[in-house]
């Protein structure tokens, strides 16, 4: 009765060191569930960059309601924010244009580059605007009234790569309504949306 005590005691051993392995991988199972689908919901999680005109220093601005017309020329920051992706944005050449009511005024060009994970990249601009490419009716309106509204539009195309594995096609859009105070011949807003 020894041995058949001792034998059932083994068998026993056995089948509770069985039911620790099934637990042990079922909680290592879990485990590895719960940090891929936490890694996929926030670190793999591509957002799209953000494309907009940072500060306007205007140097000149000369305008007449008579005839009408303006001339102005001011430096800005173009900032591309990618500080909610955990890779690097690397786009491609592309350029910005200034319009007034739909008609060009200026265009940019925008060198291709690569803005690191979880930062900002700024570059400098000169913008030369004048109002040659102008032909509306209410454009002097317009001046007479003390506020010159211009928008700026632009687009970035470009890829996402997180963690050197998955790369993303994201686009980045630029729409920003750029406002000058004819008077005091200085910038009164800038808003981008």
């Amino acid at each position: 009765m020894g041995d058949a005590e001792s034998l059932h005691s083994a068998d026993e051993l056995k089948r509770q060191k069985k039911i620790k392995l099934a637990i042990y991988i079922t909680i290592f199972v879990v485990f590895q569930i719960i940090v891929i689908t936490t890694m996929s919901l926030t670190v793999m999680k591509v957002k799209t960059p953000r494309f907009r005109l940072g500060n306007i220093n205007v140097e000149s601005f000369v305008s007449d309601s008579a005839a009408p017309s303006f001339d102005t020329k001011f430096t800005t920051q173009i900032k591309i924010k990618n500080s909610a992706n955990w890779g690097s944005y690397k786009f491609n050449a592309a350029n910005i244009t200034f319009l007034h009511q739909g008609a060009t005024l200026a265009v940019i060009d925008i060198a291709k580059g690569k803005a690191g994970w979880l930062s900002t990249i700024k570059r400098n601009a000169e913008v030369s605007l004048n109002s040659s490419g102008i032909t509306g009716s209410n454009f002097g309106t317009e001046l007479s009234s003390g506020v010159l509204t211009l928008n700026s539009v632009g687009r970035l195309n470009g890829k996402v790569a997180i963690m050197f594995i998955m790369k993303k096609k994201k686009a980045a859009n630029m729409n920003c309504t750029i406002a000058f105070d004819v008077a005091a011949k200085t910038l009164k807003s800038l808003e981008c949306k």
